[in-house]
Formats: C-alpha cells, sequence, structure tokens
C-alpha cells in the first residue's frame, strides 16, 4: 500500500486515502486477501488521526472493496470482474456528481459544467 498524504490539498485527509487505496484496489496493485495495515499502525505511519484512518477504512468498507474481520484485520474483498465494473462505475459517477456541484457552486451554467467535465473525464 502506497499513499501519499497533502496537507496542502482541498480535499480531507480522509477522502486522500479512500481515494489513493480503493484506486489501488480497482487497479488490481493491491489484491483480493490482502490485509491493511491496522488503523493505529496506519495512523502512526502517515502522521495523522487514527479518526481519520477510521473513517477512511469505514468508507472502504462501505463501498464494498474491504471487509473487516473482528479481531484480525480489514482484507481487500475479492471481486468478479462484473463487481469490479460495477464499482468502478458507482465511483465514477459519484464523483462526477460531486464535481457537477462543485462547479456549479461557482455559478456555472449545467452546459458550461458538461462541457468542462468533457475535457476532464
Amino acid at each position: 500500500m502506497n499513499v501519499t498524504i497533502s496537507s496542502t490539498s482541498e480535499k480531507p485527509i480522509y477522502q486522500q486515502l479512500y481515494e489513493q487505496i480503493s484506486a489501488q484496489i480497482l487497479q488490481g496493485e493491491l489484491e483480493s486477501g490482502y490485509c491493511l495495515p491496522p488503523i493505529r499502525q496506519a495512523a502512526l505511519e502517515l502522521g495523522v488521526s487514527v479518526i481519520t484512518v477510521k473513517k477512511a477504512w469505514e468508507e472502504l468498507e462501505r463501498s464494498g472493496l474491504i471487509n473487516t474481520v473482528t479481531g484480525k484485520g480489514c482484507f481487500v474483498a475479492e471481486f468478479t470482474p462484473e463487481e469490479m465494473l460495477r464499482i468502478r462505475n458507482e465511483m465514477v459517477l459519484k464523483q462526477m456528481g460531486s464535481d457537477i456541484q462543485y462547479y456549479k457552486s461557482f455559478g456555472l451554467t449545467l452546459e458550461e459544467v458538461t462541457a468542462l467535465l468533457g475535457k476532464i473525464y
């Protein structure tokens, strides 16, 4: 697991963790059954709060990317290719929705946002 935290990013640290780890899972860099480090260990290594790491792990579990086994740890879930595609699509749609709301907050019209996102995606 390779994670880089930016203290200058507008994104909360838990979201940075979630996005980087989920990308590694979806790209196959972290294989099914891979055991994530314990929350306290990850927090210490990354220099962040235990609560921050816990929130990221909870988001990963809510997304179906990891499973928690009480007393053993958090493990990357097993996926069929179809499940992997479904999860990727859901994450892209969620991100696009967030991006649309973000750009609309600057007073852009939906057409302007769509044109802008067309360049990004």
